[in-house]
């Protein structure tokens, strides 16, 4: 078979293959949470105390008594099972970046022989799965193993199905049998208490009476690539890794600006048709989707909602566009970076706090500098991020977002505050201690009469900037698309918790002191801006003068990659910020420090063996048998006096050797295992691996665009992106 036998297959199947048309759908009226148990579901299910005391502890966190839970969970069960469920599952959210789910069957046999369903509020209640196999940083041991799953009943449990059949799924936390937490779901439920409990205080010495607890909301938008499952099973690398560890950059790419909201492929339209259905039927609100900057990336984007619902609908929306994806002969890319020289994929997580009483706590409405709890809440975003920026970047690092970060629309590894020039104004004005109206957007008038003018936005959108205001939230675009938003999630709103609570206590020691409450405001937000406004940032955060002016002038940190990031979970700082706060004891948090480095290393150490298996078994016979060809033409030329180009065959005999080289180097250094600390490795892994990696791919894609189309083996980038 000829070297491209693969390559040449999947185009083939590809070009020739299934034609993939749309299902019919449903009415949104009635596939809407189809297959959610919610509130107005269990309100026709069980009885007025029952739903009362439920909802209780739905909106307040209350307590649920064990006679409630053992009602809910019989009508969970009728409910489920009579849309076809025979197992239950408890899911959730180990410290990887997947979920975790092991199912049981409702049925229990008699001592007849029979088989009776049985679902209990004891077996809705607690779930039991081992806790050692799992990421767990040293927390459990396999003699030591047990861990607990326990229902979280403030996020819906939902049907769901596969082509096997149907599951009732719970959404759970995850701790082990001492009581840690070994989930992401913890702290996130403990972070938003924690913020809760600070705003309650800033908001009461605000004068507010009637306050509903407060809680964080996200809507996360996620971006991801699409490239046909032929293409994808002929590259080891996207099968292993997620990413093209090979590839040489295509004459086309995405410098003609032509892709970003361009038509959607009728193929992918399809798909989407499909996948969104599944989420409604789920009650995850899809808001929005568009074709992204790059050649065969996409962008999906749900609706704002509770953080922790909407952590676990990211979670789940991650698992039906993966499964839906390949229904339609489809792999879905949600790694940050799956092909060199083009946009990333960043999953922007949109972040706001508020309740039903006081509204959205960062909506600065038509008067910002008269709107003072938002120039509190506002205030203590800029203190939170200027005293934990590297905490926010250590939440987002990973070895796939270290390939994202400062470029292509992605943002720099600084992390700084844009506010818009409105808001920029108003905080510069009372650090000045002056206050003077601020200006709206205005009209956009296009000067054409039919069309009708509109508001304009007070401020613009700087894409370059990792913590971004957006009108009524914050926006942090630094996340990675293949990474859970709970870890952002929970970094955000301890922030915010830890600088609430000392703006409680300054602005109460100012209103005790018998200022009246603006100045006692004004001067919280001058000191806030005299010791933290330095994260503030409303230019390129691409530009070399910012990261010079960054580091040097304003004090703030670049921190490149993961091997620099992780650390900043040991600091004492930080340490101190979980523990006040409740979300991390410091043995949880060291956990987490060992959980992400050891993932960091194993990430690099699986590419590595990748890079060597994919040079050495495909690349290098590839460029071996194109020399044999080229031998074989000279040979000919030299018979007839024709002309022979033996530079090409000279580029591709040293491409060859360098290329074995580096990989021989590339052998012996994963070979390496002696570090004294874990830090050690995890620079070891950053600067010589990776290194190494890139050497090897140097000299691999000069071969791709000197070896004959014919004879090489692996699907090209011009293939992946742009056949479907």
């Amino acid at each position: 078979m000829s070297g491209n036998s693969a390559r040449v297959s999947a185009i083939n199947a590809i070009t020739n293959g299934t034609t993939y048309s749309a299902t019919p759908t449903e009415p949104l009226s009635k596939i809407w949470a189809c297959d959610v148990f919610n509130l107005p579901k269990m309100e026709e299910c069980v009885s007025k105390s029952a739903f009362k005391a439920f909802k209780n502890t739905v909106q307040t966190g209350a307590a649920l008594d064990g006679a409630t839970a053992d009602i809910v969970a019989a009508a969970m069960k009728d409910w489920a099972m009579a849309k076809g469920a025979k197992f239950f599952s408890h899911i959730f959210y180990p410290m990887t970046n997947a979920t975790a789910e092991k199912h049981d069957g409702f049925i229990i046999p008699n001592s007849e022989g029979n088989a009776i369903t049985e679902f209990t509020g004891s077996l809705l209640i607690k779930g039991e799965p081992d806790g050692s196999s799992f990421p767990n940083g040293s927390l459990r041991m396999t003699n030591a193993a047990r861990g607990y799953t326990a229902w979280d009943p403030t996020s819906p449990a939902y049907i769901m199905h596969t082509a096997n059949g149907a599951a009732l799924m719970i959404p759970s936390i995850f701790m082990s049998w001492t009581g840690e937490a070994l989930d992401k779901k913890i702290p996130l439920l403990r972070s938003n208490a924690a913020m809760n409990d600070a705003a309650q205080k800033v908001l009461r010495l605000m004068g507010e009476k009637d306050i509903a607890p407060l809680n964080s909301s996200c809507g996360a938008e996620q971006e991801y690539f699409l490239i046909d499952e032929n293409f994808a099973n002929a590259r080891p690398d996207l099968l292993l890794a997620g990413r093209t560890l090979f590839g040489a950059p295509p004459a086309k790419g995405q410098q003609f600006d032509d892709h970003y909201f361009g038509a959607i492929p009728e193929r992918v339209q399809v798909f989407m048709q499909d996948f969104e259905d599944q989420l409604y039927r789920l009650g995850i609100p899809a808001k929005t989707h568009h074709n992204e900057v790059a050649p065969g990336q996409f962008e999906i984007a749900p609706y704002y909602e509770s953080a922790n619902v909407a952590a676990d609908h990211q979670q789940l929306l991650m698992t039906v566009m993966k499964a839906t994806a390949k229904k339609h002969g489809l792999v879905a890319l949600l790694h940050e970076k799956p092909f060199a020289g083009l946009n990333g994929s960043g999953k922007h997580v949109n972040w706001s706090v508020g309740n039903s009483t006081q509204g959205n706590l960062l909506d600065p409405g038509n008067v910002p500098e008269k709107n003072l709890n938002f120039l509190l809440f506002c205030g203590a975003v800029i203190r939170g991020v200027h005293k934990f920026g590297p905490l926010l970047r250590a939440v987002i690092a990973s070895a796939a977002n270290d390939h994202r970060l400062g470029a292509n629309e992605a943002p720099p590894a600084i992390l700084s505050v844009y506010l818009g020039d409105q808001l920029e104004g108003i905080f510069n004005d009372i650090l000045a201690g002056k206050i003077s109206a601020s200006d709206d957007g205005g009209l956009m008038d296009s000067g054409l009469s039919q069309i009708l003018p509109f508001n304009r936005d007070p401020g613009d959108r700087n894409r370059t900037s990792p913590f971004a205001f957006t009108g009524n939230r914050f926006e942090f675009r630094a996340v990675g698309s293949s990474q859970s938003v709970s870890g952002p999630l929970v970094a955000m709103n301890t922030i915010l918790a830890d600088s609430l609570n000392w703006i409680a206590e300054k602005l109460d020691a100012k209103l005790s002191g018998g200022a009246d409450q603006t100045t006692a405001v004004f001067g919280v937000i001058k000191t806030i801006m005299e010791e933290h406004g330095q994260v503030i940032f409303g230019g390129d955060g691409y530009s070399t003068e910012w990261h010079t002016a960054a580091v040097e002038e304003r004090g703030l940190k670049n921190i490149p990659t993961t091997a620099d990031a992780l650390p900043a979970f040991k600091e004492d700082s930080v340490k101190a910020l979980f523990s006040s706060t409740g979300v991390l004891t410091p043995v949880e948090l060291a956990s987490r420090y060992e959980v992400y480095s050891e993932q960091y290393v194993l990430s690099i150490e699986v590419e590595a063996k990748l890079v060597i298996d994919m040079a050495t078994t495909t690349i290098y016979p590839a460029a071996m048998g194109y020399l044999s060809e080229l031998g074989a033409a000279a040979s000919a030329a030299a018979t007839f006096g024709a002309l022979f180009n033996s530079d090409l065959a000279k580029q591709i005999a040293s491409d060859a050797d360098k290329m074995m080289v580096n990989v021989t180097a590339l052998k012996d250094a994963i070979a390496k295992h002696d570090f004294d600390s874990t830090e050690a490795h995890l620079h070891y892994c950053a600067k010589s691996i990776t290194t190494l990696m890139n050497e090897v791919r140097v000299y691999a894609d000069s071969l791709e665009q000197n070896v004959a189309d014919s004879a090489w083996p692996l699907p090209k980038y011009s293939e992946m992106l742009f056949i479907k």
